[in-house]
C-alpha cells in the first residue's frame, strides 16, 4: 500500500497527490499537521529529518521531496511527465523549478511568517506573498507558449507543480486574469480527473 505524509494545503503535498492521481494509483493518507507543528515531532523527523511534507512510502521505499517522488512515480508509471528529447526534458524542468525552486520557498508559510515578525509588522503576510507570488507568474507567464498546457500538448511536470501555486495565488487574493496564457493552462487542467481529486478542498483535513 502507498502512504503519503501529507497536508492539504501543502503545495509539494499537492503536487504529488496529483502524479498519484495521473497514475491510477491509490493510496492511504497519514496527515501531518503543520499548523500544529506535527511535522517536527519526533516521529515526523524520524521519516524526514528536514521536518518536510510530503514523505512518500511507495514500492517498498521511502522518498522526501516531492519532485524526487513524482519523478519516481513518473519513471516507474510510465506517465511521460517528461519529454524524451533532451532539450525538450531540459525546458519543463526549468518551467517546474521557476516555481518549485524559485516561487515555493520564498513563499513557504515559515519563511512569510519569519519575514513579517523581523520586519515589526512593517511587512503583512499578505503583501509578501503577492509581490513573490506575482513576480514568479509573470515570468512564468513569459515563459510558456500559450497553449493548452505549460509546455508540449500533454499534461508535464510544469503542470503539476503550477497547480498548486495557482491556489496559492487565488488565495492570497491574486488576479489570475493578469495572466492569460496560464489561466488557458488552468483551464485545461482543471478539467482533468487527477487534478480535480487532488486539489485542497477535496483532502481530508
Amino acid at each position: 500500500m502507498i502512504k503519503l505524509y501529507d497536508y492539504w494545503r501543502s503545495s509539494a503535498s499537492y503536487r504529488v497527490r496529483i502524479a498519484l492521481g495521473l497514475a491510477g494509483e491509490t493510496w492511504e493518507t497519514v496527515t501531518v499537521n503543520l499548523l500544529e507543528a506535527e511535522h517536527r515531532s519526533k516521529e515526523h523527523l524520524a521519516l524526514n529529518p528536514q521536518g518536510l511534507v510530503p514523505v512518500l512510502e511507495i514500492d517498498g521505499h521511502r522518498f522526501t521531496q516531492s519532485l524526487a517522488q513524482i519523478e519516481y512515480i513518473d519513471e516507474t508509471r510510465g506517465l511521460g511527465l517528461l519529454p524524451a528529447a533532451p532539450v525538450a526534458r531540459a525546458t519543463v524542468r526549468a518551467l517546474s523549478y521557476a516555481i518549485a525552486m524559485e516561487i515555493h520557498p520564498i513563499c513557504n508559510l515559515g519563511v512569510a511568517k519569519w519575514a513579517v515578525e523581523q520586519s515589526d509588522q512593517k511587512i503583512t503576510m499578505e503583501g509578501w506573498m503577492q509581490h513573490f507570488i506575482e513576480k514568479g507568474l509573470k515570468a512564468y507567464e513569459a515563459l510558456i507558449s500559450g497553449g493548452d498546457y505549460s509546455f508540449g500538448d500533454t499534461v508535464s511536470l510544469a503542470d503539476i507543480c503550477l497547480m498548486p501555486q495557482l491556489y496559492n495565488a487565488q488565495r492570497w487574493g491574486i488576479d489570475l486574469s493578469l495572466f492569460p496564457k496560464t489561466s488557458r493552462v488552468k483551464e485545461t487542467l482543471d478539467l482533468i480527473p487527477a487534478f480535480q481529486n487532488a486539489h485542497p478542498d477535496r483532502s481530508p483535513h
